[in-house]
């Protein structure tokens, strides 16, 4: 078992790295903002799975793949700043406001309604897409992970089950904050038009600068 003092200094780590603003971020206020907290609570999920596969590449060393196959992580890397950049420009066209009501959803454009099950599995689709598309994701799970592990507290596999399972946790704890809040800021900007403009115009140029980013890093 990982000691108290290491477990407390690994969770203060991942708050840090968890409340810079990034792709996953902006793609949870995004979605909880434009379609309510029920698809930012779906986007959470997705994001979660897609920690969850790149806690467990991690630990099978799939990121020392990465470094050793510049070509592989660049197929990655160019795929996931294609992706962001299309989410990004989808935002920029998407219309204001598409929340559902009475467990029904407006589709992208706004029009027909769908059932509600359909803009849920859009968005988990979009989280898990957004986190597991990032290879960078993935470095950092093997880059942070091993600085915990200590063979003398019992196997390693245990303990990296253990810090993999805390990452899932205060991520998901982060990303259900973020989902709430930007579901209530939702309610106030639907009076305000020119706010709703401002908002899709900004995280729309968020996600394609970190396209961007990705892409040139």
């Amino acid at each position: 078992m990982i000691s108290a003092h290491l477990l407390a200094v690994y969770i203060a780590a991942l708050l840090v790295v968890y409340a810079v603003p990034g792709p996953d971020m902006a793609l949870i206020l995004q979605t909880s903002i434009g379609r309510g907290a029920q698809s930012g609570f779906a986007a959470a999920g997705g994001l979660g799975v897609a920690r969850a596969t790149h806690v467990t590449l991690s630990a099978c060393g799939a990121a020392a793949l990465l470094r050793n196959a510049p070509w592989l992580y660049d197929v990655v890397r160019y795929g996931g700043a294609v992706y962001l950049a299309w989410v990004g420009i989808q935002i920029f066209r998407s219309p204001m406001f598409a929340l559902p009501d009475a467990g029904a959803a407006h589709d992208q454009a706004g029009g027909a309604l769908e059932p509600g099950t359909r803009p849920l599995r859009a968005a988990f689709v979009k989280g898990l897409l957004t986190n597991l598309l990032n290879p960078k994701a993935l470095l950092f799970c093997s880059v942070l992970l091993p600085q915990f592990l200590r063979p003398e507290a019992g196997p390693v596999a245990l303990q990296m089950i253990e810090l993999g399972a805390v990452l899932l946790a205060v991520g998901m704890c982060f990303d259900l904050t973020y989902a709430v809040g930007a579901a209530r800021i939702a309610r106030w900007m639907r009076a305000h038009p020119l706010a709703q403009t401002l908002q899709r115009w900004t995280f729309s140029a968020a996600l394609i600068g970190f396209a961007l980013r990705l892409s040139l890093d």
